[in-house]
């Protein structure tokens, strides 16, 4: 199997040549690294004439290499962006499939430049724009019913992915002992994740919730819409790392989408906004949909995903209550 390596600039250009990637003339002037990847080992290619990205999934998460992920996870990321390549306004503020290698778990994606993602908003300093929200939101509007499936079927179930991203949504945070201790993200965070870990409550209902997750459905998700997956480049927001996509329920993509307009405080203008502009807002059952909203709060606030949020303690205490009620309130 080839192994990208940034290091082996003639092992790789070799294989390119290989995969028709470059064009005879074609010469790799320089390798690096994009960005900070999460679960995938991704390059950015730079040739004498242009620049495109090569992105390769592992049998583990490239940033924890002690935590297993599916191997072939990447090649169900190249099956959405072949999908969506049919839709211009989906297609256009994603990047361009150039290639896949089954054989080797490995795709290749138009480059969308210079960039940064919305993790920024986690400073609790940056507040998104309308233009912006409204983006974001046409882009599910689009994605959620431009591929609305009549019957349920086995397309794109992307079942192992779905079962990793339960396992850190619904079931991890609120263990007990998960051997991880929150203390080391900021001091008293053990101590406040207690009370949810021991509500039974609160875990039969995420549990229900997390079952839900898992069923199949009749519409196209991204399934990990927040801000790291927003791009803020020199042509505008772009969407990116479909890597949890499936079809399912549409409450999922929007929750989580509106559980971190809430991390990042952007304030209940922000809030209604989105709902006003959701197209099929009417169409979702509210229940399941702020059930999603507070599950991804308290994973985001007391799991292993933990973002760069500059939060103090009792805003956090806070922010797990709101969270809750939302998870229990009929």
């Amino acid at each position: 199997m080839f192994i990208l390596n940034a290091n082996k600039l003639e092992e790789l250009t070799a294989y390119l040549y290989q995969k028709n990637w470059l064009a005879p003339e074609e010469e790799v002037v320089e390798i690096s690294v994009p960005g900070d990847g999460n679960m995938n080992c991704v390059l950015r290619i730079r040739t004498s004439n242009r620049s495109f990205i090569i992105k390769q999934s592992r049998d583990y998460v490239e940033k924890y290499p002690q935590i297993a992920a599916p191997e072939k996870r990447v090649l169900t990321e190249g099956a959405f962006y072949s999908k969506i390549a049919t839709v211009k306004e989906i297609q256009s503020v994603m990047p361009s499939i150039l290639g896949i290698d089954a054989e080797n778990n490995l795709i290749a994606l138009e480059d969308l430049g210079p960039s940064n993602d919305y993790t920024i908003l986690y400073d609790l300093e940056q507040k998104m724009t309308d233009l912006e929200l409204e983006q974001l939101v046409h882009y599910l509007n689009n994605l959620h019913h431009s591929f609305e499936k009549t019957v349920v079927d086995e397309e794109l179930m992307n079942t192992e992915m779905r079962r990793l991203n339960y396992e850190h949504i619904f079931e991890y945070p609120f263990r007990i002992d998960n051997g991880f201790d929150l203390d080391t993200v900021q001091k008293g965070l053990q101590d406040l994740a207690i009370p949810y870990k021991k509500d039974t409550i609160l875990k039969r209902k995420v549990e229900q919730l997390g079952t839900l997750y898992l069923s199949k459905g009749k519409y196209l998700l991204h399934g990990d819409y927040y801000p790291g997956s927003w791009l803020n480049t020199t042509k505008g927001m772009k969407l990116i790392d479909p890597e949890f996509c499936f079809y399912g329920l549409r409450e999922f993509d929007l929750g989580v989408f509106l559980a971190h307009l809430y991390i990042t405080e952007q304030g209940e203008a922000a809030i209604s906004f989105v709902k006003e502009n959701y197209s099929h807002l009417d169409q979702l059952n509210k229940n399941i949909l702020d059930g999603f909203i507070g599950t991804e709060i308290i994973r985001r606030l007391i799991g292993l995903a933990q973002l760069p949020l500059k939060m103090d303690i009792q805003t956090k205490s806070s922010l797990l209550v709101f969270a809750r009620d939302l998870i229990l309130k009929q």
